[in-house]
């Protein structure tokens, strides 16, 4: 049996003053990270919230699973009006229905989904979500629209669900530039080659760096941070903000190892640092 042994991870209750998102920006691209995949999304005059995550725990249950160890970067009560929400799938850690349900039940976004995560949304008394396959586009605005693109991963909640939705990312198009979300995924170059030649050009790329390890078990469905490098090369993006990774204990990684080991990547494939950052909760990317 292989030997397996999980990283140190430490609760943080973090005190220090973050400035609270803008309620709109007319011009540029703001990213806020909040915690885990959960970032706000600020551009056009739209906000758009990737896979809301809140609760305590990543889990179907309120006393067990994988535990919050760093706060949101943002209060829930204190973010800007949201028009659209995006989910990559429909794992507890990037679809918590706890969240989704209270950001409707105020905002009353319009919600993105793979296939098949509408009809679940439904059966939780969610109505609306448009579900989209890989290679759809949708309008969002009249400025930007919103393509689903493949990703190496899974889905399921529970014991007889396995793969029965789709999971994906999704490129948000602007004339300027555009964002891809990767959601949660595994790495093979030829599907980043063609996401990066199909949706060029792209200026900037959410990437998950965390949940990587034992890579014998790890490595077909999440991304180490080298990985991630690999994909900011492959679709030949300018810059990278870095997701999945210090909030909640998943896999063996500890908690600072992604961010070490991010670090050693860039260094190897000698690509400026300040291209592929790692926020702080509750701060921010801001682009032209």
């Amino acid at each position: 049996m292989l030997k397996r042994e999980q990283g140190p991870w430490t609760e943080i209750i973090d005190k220090e003053e973050t400035t609270l998102p803008k309620e709109r920006i007319d011009s540029g691209l703001h990213i806020t990270f909040i915690n885990h995949t959960t970032f706000l999304i600020q551009v056009e005059g739209v906000n758009i919230l990737t896979d809301p995550v809140w609760s305590e725990r990543t889990s179907p249950f309120t006393w067990a699973g994988p535990k919050r160890m760093r706060q949101p970067g943002v209060k829930m009560e204190d973010l800007p009006s949201i028009d659209f929400i995006i989910l990559s799938h429909n794992h507890y850690d990037h679809l918590d229905i706890t969240t989704v349900k209270e950001l409707v039940k105020k905002h009353q976004p319009k919600i993105i989904t793979p296939l098949g995560v509408k009809a679940f949304l439904e059966e939780e008394e969610i109505i609306g979500a448009q579900d989209m396959d890989w290679w759809d586009e949708k309008r969002l605005t009249d400025n930007i629209s919103i393509q689903a693109v493949p990703a190496q991963h899974f889905s399921g909640r529970g014991m007889f669900d396995r793969d029965k939705t789709l999971w994906c990312g999704y490129v948000i198009k602007r004339k300027t530039g555009n964002l891809y979300f990767a959601g949660d995924t595994g790495y093979n170059e030829t599907t980043f080659k063609e996401i990066g030649e199909k949706c060029a050009p792209i200026q900037v790329s959410i990437l998950p760096i965390g949940a990587y390890k034992p890579t014998w078990f790890m490595q077909n469905i999440h991304t180490s941070p080298e990985d991630a490098v690999k994909i900011f090369v492959d679709t030949k993006t300018e810059w990278a903000v870095a997701s999945h990774f210090g909030t909640f204990p998943l896999a063996d990684d500890g908690q600072t190892e992604p961010i070490e080991e991010l670090k050693e990547a860039l260094e190897k494939y000698k690509i400026n640092s300040e291209k592929f950052v790692a926020l702080r909760e509750g701060s921010k990317l801001e682009l032209k």
